[in-house]
């Protein structure tokens, strides 16, 4: 018993620095493998890439956005619901989005909602188009993102709630800190929001106590103080809440 104990602390002190090494050596695969196997392929220049506010002029770019929030869902089998062009682009015009431009082209998304008469505030759909992936793109939106939500509604809490732990991964680095779905918002129509996922049954049979998704909430009053493993720990916590809580 004693070993076995001492075998399970020891595993759980070094998955988060395993986890790392494995982030790393994908990093490094997909983002030069192409240079080995094509000698004149040069990485992707980042500084070429604007994130900035949306603005009215960028409303044309709501199919595109939406093709790939549903392509990511696809890939991932998880955790996005599916938006209509009419609803980001009324997020774009309503100076509610951040978007991404590598010239003429749309190449990442995100944006906010308010909930509960203002006291909520929902960080949503950061997408990032394939090809412009792992490069720092994804951190970027969502720190522009965090500043838009932050600067108009300062005194709300900042939610998210995700299966992705890149970012849960980002949200730590900002203050979020995990938290119970009764601790978010009750807004009903936000919760409607989730039936586009193919997920939502899931959310719907566990009455909306829990899902695949993590909840993350950054409240203005209370920071939350993480350290770099939270994560992984979350992580761990979701695999476990889907293979023993989480009705079927």
């Amino acid at each position: 018993m004693f070993k076995f104990y001492k075998t399970s602390i020891l595993y759980y002190r070094f998955l988060p620095f395993c986890m790392n090494i494995q982030k790393i050596m994908i990093t490094f695969v997909v983002n030069y493998s192409r240079i080995f196997i094509n000698p004149k392929t040069k990485p992707m220049n980042i500084n070429k890439i604007v994130v900035d506010l949306a603005k009215e002029e960028h409303a044309h770019f709501a199919p595109r956005i939406c093709d790939l929030i549903y392509e990511s869902a696809l890939q991932r089998g998880t955790g996005i619901a599916r938006r209509s062009n009419e609803y980001i682009a009324a997020k774009i015009t309503g100076g509610k989005a951040v978007v991404a431009l590598d010239g003429d082209k749309i190449v990442g998304f995100s944006y906010i909602e308010c909930w509960g008469h203002g006291d909520f505030v929902a960080t949503s759909g950061l997408i990032v188009d394939p090809a412009y992936r792992h490069l720092g793109l994804a951190a970027q939106i969502k720190q522009k993102t965090f500043e838009l939500a932050r600067t108009r509604f300062p005194f709300a809490k900042i939610f998210s709630i995700t299966t992705s732990l890149p970012v849960m991964k980002l949200n730590s680095r900002m203050g979020y800190k995990p938290v119970t779905f009764s601790e978010l918002t009750d807004d009903e129509e936000f919760w409607q929001g989730c039936q586009g996922c193919v997920n939502f049954d899931i959310l719907q049979r566990n009455n909306r106590r829990m899902c695949l998704c993590t909840g993350m909430l950054f409240d203005p009053a209370q920071p939350a103080e993480n350290t770099a493993a939270t994560p992984y720990i979350m992580a761990f916590g979701k695999k476990k809440k889907k293979l023993f809580r989480i009705k079927r």
